[in-house]
């Protein structure tokens, strides 16, 4: 794909300050567009290198401040020609081991954070010309993981939600897709791990479970939603990009 692919094309990212989405915006930056990034906190300039990207604070559990956040972001840019819902908290446990309030939590970030940012953006979307969303869903929506309860039923709405989004907004020009990682180097995996009893056990048994023997990169999972973005897939919409080392579907057999 040529390096500026994306000329042109402007994108907000949300949940842009680190992992996946710091690695997302700096894909799209790179492929030539100009990038608004969204998260509770703003991005450190240490971190951006020579990356211009556009830094803006809001809480995405917030309507009103959601609303000011994407149309100030939209209002700089110029418009929008791309979204990328990529905002998300982790959570552990059976269904039993999490309370009520974190229930409320998770999906109120994993989910309605999509719904509150892209019925802002739609207006904007639908002037573009080349308009996508991509959502950043999970392994967790397509395959049984242990103690994951919480986060996988909020991964598995992020998958029907892009399915249902992609059918309401085809014949309106919007290409509607999300990426599903497996397992992902970021710094949630870093905290998760270093509150394990044996982080080194547990870094293992998570690298164990990847058929091609490593934790997924944020920057590969970055490059498949500008793919997902870019005009080279102007016939996707409403799929689901596994990015997951064969984790979803791989059965491999090593040695007899």
């Amino acid at each position: 794909m040529a390096v500026a692919e994306l000329a042109g094309r402007t994108a907000l990212v949300t949940g842009g300050a680190s992992g996946i989405g710091l690695a997302t915006a700096q894909a799209l930056r790179e492929r030539g567009a100009r990038v608004a990034v969204l998260d509770r906190v703003p991005l450190e300039s240490q971190r951006l290198g020579n990356q211009r990207l556009l830094s803006l604070v809001a809480d995405v559990c917030d309507d009103d401040a959601t609303r000011r956040t994407v149309t100030e972001a939209i209002g700089e840019l110029g418009g929008l020609d791309i979204l990328v819902n990529n905002v998300g908290i982790g959570a552990q446990g059976t269904v039993e081991e999490n309370r009520d309030e974190e229930w409320r939590h998770v999906f109120d970030v994993n989910v309605l954070s999509i719904v509150r940012v892209t019925r802002t953006a739609l207006p904007a979307l639908r002037r573009s010309g080349s308009a996508a969303i991509v959502n950043t869903c999970s392994i967790a929506a397509t395959a049984g993981l242990p103690r994951r309860a919480l986060y996988s039923a909020t991964k598995g709405a992020v998958l029907s939600l892009t399915l249902a989004m992609a059918a309401d907004h085809l014949a309106e020009g919007i290409r509607v897709n999300c990426v599903n990682p497996g397992t992902t180097d970021t710094p949630w995996i870093g905290r998760m791990l270093a509150h394990a009893d044996d982080p080194a056990a547990e870094r293992a048994a998570l690298i164990a479970r990847q058929p091609h023997g490593r934790l997924v990169s944020a920057a590969e999972v970055a490059a498949a939603i500008a793919f997902l973005a870019s005009p080279a897939s102007a016939s996707t919409t409403g799929a689901a990009l596994a990015v997951d080392g064969g984790m979803s579907g791989l059965r491999p057999r090593f040695g007899r």
